[in-house]
């Protein structure tokens, strides 16, 4: 644009001046199907690359892929028979689930994450020593850090919630951060399930349900639903000028929780860090998570490759179901750093 000026003698122009306007985010609605998309092109991607990303996507097993930027659906695939009403399991990606119900719960007052374990659940809920117990708050239980015997298996009884190392001075990736639905439940007086229906997955729009599976309950949805979620977390909690979860709370669970593994956030997994662990070893690997992928993204990742990746400086959300890509995984797979590398070459 540029301005002028017009009297008897004429018009006189200023110089132009050329300027964008940012995008507002988007909501897909509660009550509906909808969910307004954009192409590629608008964003001046690499078309020419989209082939050979949804080639690998296919070849690794994969039932969905979505992208959406600035909460519109850029791409939307489904492979190998599922279709977009398919539900399918989240696996540990679910965790982030029960981090952001843990913090619906302290911002209403039922709990704080600084409370001892036993404060909810009562004493007994493993077999550590008392004392040792009482170390343990639903902050370890978020970061990862009870000191129990993650060694075990999935089991979360008692009799298998075993001490190794006093609260916060180990970091394992362990199941017993499932005890969580149990403070939640206890604290609101509700069932897990009922409260999170009533506090994310309705308000949100989600669909899906948890689905017991032994000790622990693991959500199934469609994979727009995984998408509504991994929009929330882009958002910071907020979700169409609702603050689902508060900012504050979400900020640290996004943010390197405890001083071992520094890619760990409250059940949310962190990239861009000078170093990282792993499940089931106790091995400080250097450099990022995944070299591919942008410094400021995090991510919740499921078992299987059940992956919601989050990048804000992209405005980026991308939700990958499906089986595993190779051999089976708890969460991280070098499938990561492959599908980031076709992503990059479509995005860049």
């Amino acid at each position: 644009m540029r301005a002028y000026a017009t009297n008897s003698q004429g018009t006189a122009y200023g110089n132009e001046v050329s300027f964008t306007t940012e995008e507002s985010m988007y909501f897909p609605p509660n009550d509906a199907t909808t969910w307004t998309t954009k192409t590629p092109a608008s964003l001046s991607w690499n078309e020419s690359n989209i082939p050979a990303l949804l080639n690998y996507l296919e070849t690794k097993n994969s039932k969905s892929f979505i992208v959406l930027h600035n909460g519109k659906i850029v791409m939307e695939y489904y492979f190998n028979g599922h279709t977009n009403s398919s539900a399918w399991y989240w696996a540990s990606a679910g965790k982030t689930l029960t981090s952001t119900l843990t913090g619906i719960a302290e911002q209403e007052g039922l709990l704080s994450i600084t409370d001892k374990v036993s404060d909810h659940l009562g004493t007994g809920w493993t077999s550590a020593p008392l004392a040792k117990e009482n170390l343990i708050t639903c902050k370890h239980l978020l970061s990862m850090s009870s000191g129990l015997d993650d060694s075990l298996g999935d089991d979360v009884s008692p009799a298998n919630l075993q001490y190794i190392a006093d609260a916060g001075t180990r970091w394992a990736y362990h199941n017993v951060y499932v005890k969580l639905q149990d403070v939640v439940a206890a604290a609101s007086g509700q069932t897990w399930e009922n409260y999170f229906n009533s506090k994310l997955k309705n308000p949100i729009g989600m669909t899906g349900a948890w689905i017991p599976n032994g000790d622990l309950s693991v959500y199934w949805s469609n994979s727009r639903s995984m998408a509504r979620f991994g929009l929330l977390a882009l958002n910071n909690g907020n979700w169409n000028g609702t603050q689902i979860i508060n900012t504050t709370f979400f900020t640290n669970a996004t943010t390197t929780s405890q001083n071992i593994n520094e890619a760990y956030g409250y059940l949310w997994w962190l990239n861009g860090k000078s170093t990282y662990h792993l499940p089931q070893t106790q091995i400080q690997f250097p450099g990022e998570l995944i070299p591919n992928g942008t410094n400021d993204m995090y991510m919740a990742l499921g078992k299987n490759d059940q992956k919601i990746y989050v990048v804000p400086s992209r405005k980026l959300v991308i939700i990958r179901m499906g089986d595993a890509a190779d051999g089976s995984n708890f969460a991280l797979s070098d499938f990561d750093d492959v599908l980031w590398e076709k992503i990059n070459a479509v995005i860049n």
